[in-house]
């Protein structure tokens, strides 16, 4: 069972994702939030395994809810909720722990998915749409050497690192790499351990950020829109 949380200060938005998850066998929605302070309150009280988080709210942000929520050593995941898809805030939740992002109206099948996705323990990716997210707000580091955390990839994992930030899933990294899915989530494991992030969806910000993957380049042909 995938516990949820719902943090959002519009009653009625959570009224409308419990009524949406609550007919979802193997989803249990154990709280509700008005406000991100309350939400991070939660979350240390309920430990649910997805918390679906609005990104503006009053008393605290989801950016800071999210922050404090993985600073905390939490092991929730945080499902960004935005009305907007290429937003700014969004990406500054997404690089504090944020494992994936959401629009607000996304129909139903797309909102259970990323349920369990997330859960799951990947990234909520959505080429192209976090590709392009990523690449309008990511800050350019200048042209040089590689930080030590990135050269220390073999060249196997910087392959992965490289095919993550193209939004690959496993099976499609496994079928590019002809390797079986289960190498892939031990490269996986491996990279994000040699890296220090905490999932696939700060890797992927990393390689932005340090250069490693430049914002423009072709993606592979894996990319595609996905819940």
């Amino acid at each position: 069972m995938t516990s949820v949380l719902l943090v959002d200060d519009q009653e009625l938005v959570r009224t409308g994702f419990r009524l949406i998850l609550d007919l979802e066998p193997g989803i249990d929605v154990v709280g509700e939030a008005a406000n991100g302070a309350e939400g991070v309150r939660l979350a240390a009280e309920l430990h649910p395994d997805v918390i679906l988080m609005d990104v503006r709210m009053p008393v605290l942000d989801g950016i800071r809810a999210t922050e404090r929520i993985v600073a905390g050593g939490s092991a929730s995941r945080v499902l960004i909720l935005t009305t907007f898809d290429l937003d700014e805030f969004v990406y500054d939740a997404l690089r504090v722990g944020a494992s994936g992002f959401l629009l607000k109206d996304a129909p139903r099948e797309q909102l259970v998915a990323a349920v369990h996705v997330v859960d799951g323990g990947e990234s909520l990716l959505a080429p192209p749409i976090t590709r392009r997210l990523i690449e309008r707000f990511i800050a350019q580091p200048a042209p040089g050497k590689l930080p030590d955390a990135v050269t220390s990839l073999s060249e196997r994992e910087r392959d992965v690192l490289g095919l993550l930030a193209r939004g690959s899933s496993n099976a499609e990294i496994a079928r590019e790499l002809f390797v079986s899915d289960a190498t892939v989530k031990t490269h996986v494991a491996r990279l994000l351990a040699k890296l220090g992030v905490r999932d696939r969806m700060q890797a992927v910000i990393l390689a932005y950020e340090s250069g490693f993957i430049r914002p423009g380049e072709k993606a592979s042909t894996s990319d595609r829109e996905t819940c």
